[in-house]
Formats: structure tokens, C-alpha cells, sequence
């Protein structure tokens, strides 16, 4: 609090000096003539005699603070009344707020139970009215999931509804899928694949969501996502990846099974990769260079039609191919 503006330090909150001892020569001797500077009559310290205004006569601290803090009390007593009302004003607001809030529907629903997420997924595709994308890892689904698909998805399309499904990479080589796009395909669906997806997303209109729910570590657990934005967003991702991803041809069929791998070097090359060993590891095992391990697993891709190594390794296990050949 700086009174004397050209008398006080601007660091200083008290009276300055000068201004102490003026106080202090009016407490002395009673009163004070001179012209004080502005501090002591400020903090009303010094205040005029009754009955000679040009005299100024000392005020006790204790009486000036009364007169100072006052009006500042009655503010803050005013103030504190305002606040009150107001707080008694929102709390009936509030209690209103929380009534409605818990009637409004929830933009998240858990779902219990795989009888219950069919039975809502039967729901939004009867529903679904402009687009259906999904994100399917995992590599091929089960007979009874695609049955399902087969009998739901055809329905939905002809409706007019855009689809789109995203699997990996390693379904190209699996016949029921290749046989489960194809009758999609005809129905109007589009399919593309990647190497890696996330995890599973069925997104309807842009505007809903289903995703797993892992916090039971269950797999019958899942939450359906009825908020706009959110929705959105998870679609705008699938956009992203969906054109990153490679299509898959229509009615595109799966390469005929090569003959068993006869090349006994090639045979453990091959076993050592889909084990997860390295080239260099490979080459060590096998006395080999690294460079000879990268042409056996290269001509086996080609053979195979693979698109990456992770793919080879899904076609020769899921045709048997790394079985030694019988003798002739």
C-alpha cells in the first residue's frame, strides 16, 4: 500500500518515514500545524479539529482502523450475503441438473455376454441405413462367425448401405474366407487387408460403435459407443487405414497349394524362420550365410504368393508344407 508517492519506497507497505515522525510529533505535543504528508490523513491518523479545521490532532490506531474497516466488513458481510443466495439459488438448479442427467440415456452401454452383443449387432444392422465398416484381426474368423456374417451382411447391403471390412493379411490364404468375401463381393461389400490392425471395431451410420471391452480380460464383454464425436473419430481411423490397405480382388480365389518343399536346406531354413529366429540366427545354426537364408525364405515366398514373412509362415503351417516329403 504505497500513500506517499513520492515519498514511500515502492516495496515499502508502511508509512514512510517521514510520515512516522509527523505522527509521531502530533502524538507528542497533541497537534500538528504544518502540512503532513499524505499517509497519516489517508489512514485518517490525523484528522482535523473540531473547532479549527486548520489544526490537525492524532487519532488513535485503534480508533482509525474502526472507522477505515468498517465500510470494508459491511462490503465483505454484502458479499458474503450475495454468495450465500447464490450457492441456495444453483444447489435447486443442480439437484434438477442431476434428475434429467440420470433419466438422459448413456452414450456408453456395456454389454454382457455373446447371446446379448449378437443380439445387438442382429439390431444395428437391421438399423443401419448409410455405411458399415469393420475391423477384423485376428486372421480368419471362425465357421460360425462368417455364417452369421453370410446371413446378415448380404441383407444390409442390399439396402443401399455402404460396406467395408478391414482383416489381415494372412485371410487370403485361408479358403472359407476367400469363399466368405467372394459371396460379399457379388452382394456389393468391399474387403481390404493389411499387415496389422489395432483391435476389432464395428462402426454403423458414423455414429455408432461396438469395441471389445477388456477390463473383465472376458471375451463375451463389449461396449457399444453411441456418442457422435467419438464414433467419428474411430471411423475417420478406419479411412485411414482402409486406404493404406490392399484390396482384395473381386472374387478373388486362393492359389493352388504348391507341392510339399523338397530342398532339405530349405525345409530347415524355413522351420527355423517360422520359429522366429533371425537370418543371422538361421545362418549360424545352420552354417550358412545370412545372405543364403535370405534367397531360401525369398523363393519360398514367391512360390507361396506370400506378402511378408509373417503371411509365409501362416501358409506353410496352415497347408503342412514343412513336413519332410515321404520317399519315392
Amino acid at each position: 500500500m504505497r500513500l506517499c508517492e513520492d515519498r514511500c519506497p515502492a516495496e515499502s507497505p508502511d508509512l514512510c518515514r517521514e510520515a512516522l515522525e509527523v505522527y509521531r510529533t502530533a502524538v507528542a505535543s497533541g497537534e500538528l500545524k504544518d502540512p503532513p504528508p499524505p499517509c497519516p490523513t489517508a489512514l485518517e491518523l490525523l484528522r482535523p479539529h473540531p473547532e479549527d479545521p486548520g489544526r490537525l490532532v492524532p487519532v488513535p490506531p485503534d480508533v482509525a482502523e474502526h472507522h477505515l474497516v468498517q465500510p470494508l466488513e459491511q462490503e465483505l458481510q454484502a458479499g458474503r450475503s450475495r454468495l450465500l443466495s447464490v450457492r441456495q439459488v444453483l444447489a435447486g438448479v443442480e439437484s434438477v441438473y442431476r434428475e434429467e442427467s440420470r433419466r438422459a440415456p448413456s452414450p456408453l452401454q456395456l454389454l454382457r455376454g455373446n447371446d446379448v452383443i449378437h443380439k445387438k449387432l442382429r439390431q444395428l444392422n437391421a438399423e443401419c441405413r448409410h455405411e458399415l465398416q469393420a475391423i477384423q484381426p485376428g486372421g480368419p474368423r471362425s465357421a460360425p462367425a462368417l455364417a452369421e456374417a453370410l446371413q446378415q451382411l448380404p441383407g444390409v447391403i442390399a439396402r443401399g448401405v455402404r460396406h467395408r471390412t478391414l482383416y489381415q493379411h494372412t485371410v487370403r490364404g485361408h479358403r472359407p474366407m476367400i469363399e466368405f468375401m467372394t459371396a460379399i463381393q457379388k452382394a456389393g461389400g468391399q474387403f481390404r487387408t493389411t499387415d496389422l490392425l489395432a483391435d476389432r471395431v464395428i462402426l454403423y451410420d458414423r455414429s455408432v460403435a461396438l469395441i471389445p471391452d477388456h477390463r473383465y480380460s472376458r471375451p463375451d464383454h463389449a461396449l457399444l459407443i453411441e456418442h457422435p464425436a467419438v464414433a467419428a473419430y474411430l471411423a475417420g481411423v478406419f479411412d485411414l487405414i482402409w486406404d493404406a490397405a490392399e484390396p482384395v480382388e473381386p472374387f478373388e480365389t486362393p492359389a493352388s497349394t504348391p507341392p510339399l518343399l523338397a530342398d532339405e536346406k530349405q525345409l530347415s531354413v524355413l522351420r527355423l524362420m517360422v520359429q522366429g529366429h533371425t537370418d543371422a540366427s538361421i545362418a549360424a545354426r545352420l552354417g550358412m550365410s545370412a545372405r543364403t537364408v535370405s534367397a531360401h525364405v525369398n523363393r519360398a515366398s514367391t512360390t507361396w504368393g506370400s506378402r511378408s514373412r509373417a503371411h509365409l509362415a501362416y501358409l506353410l503351417a496352415e497347408n503342412d508344407a514343412l513336413r519332410t516329403p515321404p520317399e519315392s
